[in-house]
């Protein structure tokens, strides 16, 4: 097929022993960590989950050095584990959910927090706040077959050397099985689509030459300056 211009390049992601993951669209999960909400000022419990996205050629690579945005001077870390779905569906039953499942991977939700802090006040979209270039790195993906579904275990960012976030992954909200779920009874959900499942507490900001090491139990860790 010819286009009336250049197509852009397929994002991926490699693959522990196989080949690069195409990425079709990015999901992120919001407030999915109760401690995270109640530092974001928000009440914890239960409440249905909501998205918001990033485009897929946010992603960026392992080892990689991050521009630091425009527009903004309060540019902040948000550690998470990646679902990278390699069935899609629609409704699927949340007992069904895990079988959408391609594999996991470790991602950073890069965010520029004083435009989502505006955009809340007024009212207004988050997109520029989070969707933005190179707002979401992501180390490569280990299949199922390699690590199961990881339910617990620890997650953790240092900043320099220095831990800023820690949680466990048993204090998701909304499971991955869960999230998968509802998020289906939105959108159709394809092979290619990546979610980003939320982030425990200790978000803040960090400035250009920061070295950030993001790691989850089971996963690959997550490496990346800021440049």
């Amino acid at each position: 097929m010819s286009f009336a211009i250049p197509a852009p390049v397929q994002p991926t992601i490699p693959v522990v022993g196989g080949d690069p993951f195409p990425v079709r669209r990015i999901y992120c999960v919001g407030r999915n960590y109760a401690a995270h909400a109640r530092e974001m000022g928000h009440d914890p419990d239960r409440e249905p989950p909501f998205f918001f996205m990033k485009p897929a050629d946010a992603i960026v690579p392992t080892d990689s050095v991050v521009p630091y945005p425009a527009a903004t001077s309060d540019y902040h870390h948000e550690i998470e584990m990646v679902v990278a779905l390699g069935q899609g569906g629609r409704d699927v039953p949340v007992e069904k959910a895990l079988e959408l499942v391609f594999g996991y991977a470790v991602g950073l939700d890069m965010t520029r927090r004083d435009i989502q802090a505006a955009a809340k006040k007024m009212g207004r979209p988050w997109d520029m706040a989070k969707g933005f270039d190179q707002s979401a790195p992501c180390a490569p993906l280990l299949p199922v077959s390699k690590v199961g579904h990881p339910d617990k275990g620890a997650v953790w960012l240092k900043v320099n050397g220095e831990v800023r976030q820690q949680g466990d992954l048993s204090d998701l909200i909304w499971s991955v099985a869960e999230t998968i779920s509802y998020l289906s009874g939105l959108v159709e959900l394809f092979p290619g689509d990546l979610i980003y499942t939320g982030t425990p507490e200790g978000v803040g900001a960090v400035v250009k030459g920061d070295k950030l090491e993001g790691h989850v139990d089971g996963l690959l860790d997550i490496n990346v300056t800021i440049g």
